[in-house]
């Protein structure tokens, strides 16, 4: 993760997404740079608009969020009716149990 959030802080000042300047954030940070790490994600970077994917992913999880809270709110409603539904069979099966004790 070091290694995106490198590449991060370089677009985010505007600077080049390079192998040198991503290796220098980590030097900077008290880590050894591994070169193939840094060269792989240079390479991938390089066919990315980070703009886009920064947007992208921003909204994603945010929009989920709300849905999520949501159906787990529904959830428990469900829940809830349901339990008030047994206990009113219950009721009901416990009168017409006490109605045939009468009659019985």
């Amino acid at each position: 993760m070091e290694y995106v959030y490198s590449a991060l802080i370089l677009h985010s000042l505007g600077k080049e997404i390079n192998e040198e300047a991503i290796a220098e954030i980590i030097k900077a940070a008290g880590a050894e740079p591994d070169m193939a790490r840094i060269k792989a994600l240079v390479s991938a970077l390089s066919e990315i608009n980070i703009e886009e994917a920064i947007k992208t992913a921003t909204f994603a999880p945010v929009a989920a969020a709300p849905a999520a809270a949501a159906s787990t709110e529904e959830k428990k409603e469900e829940k809830e009716e349901e339990k008030k539904e047994e206990e009113e069979e219950k009721k009901e099966e416990e009168a017409i149990a006490g109605l045939g004790a009468l009659f019985g």
